[in-house]
């Protein structure tokens, strides 16, 4: 599972056999763990799941995923051998 960054002590990371989904990144903090799908198209992202995450945590990786939005992608593609 490829890790993009660590970045406030949240680790986002995908996994290397899901090539057949959207993009997507997962983050997790201590017990906090989550999924978006980065919408390429959109500049947007839509949360997939959230656990043990306050609305203050969900605000916060919703900013850094915004921060990084071109990194992750990249990343994904790069990965995945795929272009934007």
């Amino acid at each position: 599972m490829p890790t993009v960054l660590f970045i406030w002590g949240w680790r986002l990371y995908f996994y290397a056999n899901e090539n057949k989904e959207p993009i997507y990144i997962h983050a997790e903090k201590g017990d906090m763990d989550c999924k978006y799908w980065i919408l390429v198209d959109e500049m947007d992202i839509k949360e997939e799941f959230s656990y043990n995450m306050s609305p203050k945590d969900k605000r916060e990786i919703r900013k850094i995923i915004f921060q990084n939005f071109d990194t992750i992608a990249d990343s994904w593609n790069n990965f995945f051998k795929k272009t934007t």
